[in-house]
């Protein structure tokens, strides 16, 4: 009963026929608010486990942070093709990241982590505006970090930030 696979069956069970249209999980403010809480306790988690090590090979970071005023300007395929690029690097950080940390308690988290941002991230892939599929060929600003626990602050940073409005901006839309 993961709750990347529960994410993505509440999302399947409510897409139009039509067309992808993320309703419910857009529509029912609720939802988002569980994934960033969700978001919160992972990253108080790791951050409780006990000798987490340095990274020897650096996770490689989106850089999250973003200006409201910036973000109202862009469209949402633009801002959902934006979050695609930074959850391909997180999901990318945690897949490298579960491979050096060998204690239970990290090796957990990281496995939490990397299922929930590759749902996000599947889930965002299912609908789109414009002609054509996401390609994986963007270069958001990044930055290499050694600490685990910046996967999880970066990861928990998305949701809040750049996922949280997304979703805000669709609900303007889909939830008349």
């Amino acid at each position: 009963s993961s709750p990347g696979l529960l994410l993505l069956t509440s999302f399947l069970l409510h897409v139009k026929e039509d067309r992808a249209s993320p309703t419910r999980l857009v529509c029912d403010n609720r939802l988002i608010q569980k994934y960033i809480m969700e978001a919160k306790d992972m990253e108080k988690r790791v951050g409780q486990c006990q000798a987490l090590p340095a990274l020897s090979c650096p996770a490689v970071l989106p850089l999250v942070d973003f200006s409201l005023q910036q973000w109202k300007s862009k469209s949402n395929e633009t801002k959902r093709r934006e979050i695609l690029c930074d959850l391909a690097l997180l999901v990318g950080a945690a897949t490298g990241a579960q491979g050096q940390v060998s204690e239970e308690c990290g090796a957990k988290q990281l496995n939490q982590l990397y299922r929930h941002a590759n749902s996000f991230f599947l889930l965002l892939q299912t609908f789109s505006w414009e002609a054509g599929h996401w390609e994986s060929s963007c270069s958001p600003h990044s930055m290499e970090q050694a600490h685990i626990t910046s996967i999880f602050l970066t990861y928990r940073q998305l949701v809040q930030g750049k996922l949280r409005f997304f979703f805000h901006d669709l609900a303007q839309v889909l939830c008349k």
